[in-house]
């Protein structure tokens, strides 16, 4: 399989305006979508005492959404090649913005959970397919600089989405955690339509019905059984392996489908692409290690600290400033340096922000704790972007359809089973506390040595992906025209 070197030039190409005004406005489309998710959690105990259901029942909420999320993301990509990029990602905002507003507007957890569903179905393409569009626009030799401010809303939802829900639920109807999402929707498909260029994401062919059948019902039933672990199931438990292993048999089954057909749900031989392999893997580990220790900071400050979902909120701040700061410098290291590099940089600076927290107790200083949050977003920076450009970068013009729905199914799959695990041993260290504060601390520093383990295994795919970015490096001077320059002239003609 051919594909495009990992290019890391010396000097910056110049980002024309057009560029930065397509990723605001597919920024705005993200932000919204991810936004949702976080926000919607801190809300189940809300939703529960208003809609009269207990948290058993509640937690369909947020399952029904991630369902729908696995099941829609692998279709993203045959829907770009045969309708256009553009127009599928005016379609999905259109579900999830009419979704949001039926949400609002439910007055039961039956209606509430199926519109649930229909914004999941619109929110599960929005991701995928902003990343798509972004890709083909800004080319290879500007990808980095680019992702590194899309990529954004992705890190830096699970740090403001508590904050945003707890001053919506203390101060206005549980119902305006979904009405919100009405007019932010509205801007984004005016200014998608207006603004967002069309491209070519190559030839759709038929439709896999076959890849349609296995695929997305395998990754419902795998990220099903995996939510129902970070819920409080026992791992062992029929609730858990019966779907889990389901959806991976399922999944099995569609990967020998699809290399025996010429044109499958999605191209699996990218991975035969060992740069591609090797960020993919990375994305799937930074998943588990980086989304499923975030969910520890939180509970830590609100089952040991006694503080409100508002300051549990700001509290986390600290760690989206670090973000914030890491993104752009990412973005530049990872076009000189490339995606391998700066990504190991990244992972180890996780691993370093870890370690103190296993030592965090009942009185650790908060002001300790902030400036740990802060290296932590650092690594939030400089380790997911970097490996998922690096993805993008090596694949040609036609491979990128397959591969962004890919790696974001990859990502959501490793932060699905990160919490589970976190979740499941939390839960079993807090028992043997029996409510006493000291030891649910120390149940949560024991915690932090699992997300330690687990940051430590994350370098090893870090590791592949350097290894294999070598020698595709060596090639850099080979490198194909930059494709984004021709979608500019066409952007530029249309009068952006």
């Amino acid at each position: 399989m051919s594909s495009r070197p990992a290019t890391a030039s010396a000097v910056p190409i110049k980002i024309e305006r057009h560029v930065w005004v397509i990723s605001g406005v597919v920024i705005l489309g993200m932000i919204m979508s991810i936004l949702d998710t976080t926000i919607v959690n801190v809300a189940l105990d809300t939703l529960g005492k208003n809609l009269h259901s207990p948290i058993s029942k509640v937690q369909w909420v947020v399952t029904g959404y991630l369902l729908a999320l696995g099941a829609v993301m692998p279709v993203t990509g045959w829907m770009a090649r045969r309708f256009g990029a553009k127009r599928v990602y005016l379609v999905s905002l259109v579900l999830f913005t009419l979704g949001s507003i039926a949400c609002g507007l439910s007055n039961s957890l039956t209606a509430l959970v199926v519109f649930r569903v229909l914004q999941g179905i619109g929110g599960g393409m929005i991701m995928p397919l902003a990343q798509l569009i972004m890709a083909q626009v800004a080319g290879p030799q500007r990808m980095g600089r680019v992702m590194g401010i899309v990529s954004m809303p992705a890190m830096l939802a699970p740090i403001f989405g508590p904050v945003i829900g707890g001053l919506i639920l203390e101060n206005m109807h549980w119902s305006w955690i979904f009405f919100v999402n009405g007019p932010v929707g509205a801007i984004a498909l005016f200014l998608g339509w207006r603004m967002l260029p069309s491209t070519d994401s190559g030839e759709a062919g038929r439709l896999d019905l076959t890849g349609l059948a296995l695929l997305p019902l395998g990754s419902a039933a795998l990220i099903f059984g995996v939510s129902e672990a970070g819920s409080g199931a026992a791992i062992g438990s029929v609730k858990v392996l019966l779907p889990a292993i389901a959806g991976l048999i399922l999944i099995v089954v569609f990967v020998l489908h699809a290399l025996r057909i010429e044109r499958p749900l999605l191209d699996v031989r990218l991975y035969a692409n060992r740069v591609f392999a090797g960020a993919s893997a990375t994305t799937f580990g930074l998943g588990a290690a980086l989304f499923g220790a975030m969910i520890l900071v939180p509970l830590y400050y609100q089952n040991v600290r006694g503080q409100s979902v508002i300051d549990t909120g700001l509290l986390n701040g600290p760690q989206g400033l670090g973000a914030l700061i890491a993104m752009p410098l990412a973005g530049k290291l990872t076009e000189r340096l490339g995606g391998g590099r700066v990504a190991i940089g990244g992972v180890l600076t996780l691993c370093l922000s870890t370690l103190p927290l296993v030592f965090v107790g009942a009185h650790t200083s908060m002001v300790w704790i902030s400036c740990v949050l802060v290296i932590r977003g650092l690594s939030i920076g400089f380790s997911f972007m970097p490996a998922m450009t690096a993805a993008f970068a090596v694949l040609r013009p036609d491979q990128l359809s397959d591969a962004t729905p890919q790696i974001n199914v990859v990502m959501r799959l490793g932060s699905a089973i990160g919490v589970a695990v976190l979740a499941v041993v939390l839960e079993r260290e807090s028992v043997r506390a029996h409510g006493h504060v000291v030891q649910t601390a120390h149940a949560f520093a024991h915690t932090y040595w699992w997300g330690l383990g687990i940051a430590v295994l994350s370098l090893i795919p870090c590791l592949l992906l350097l290894r294999a970015e070598r020698p595709a490096a060596t090639e850099a001077q080979a490198a194909s025209p930059d494709e984004g320059a021709l979608i500019a002239e066409s952007v530029i003609e249309a009068g952006i």
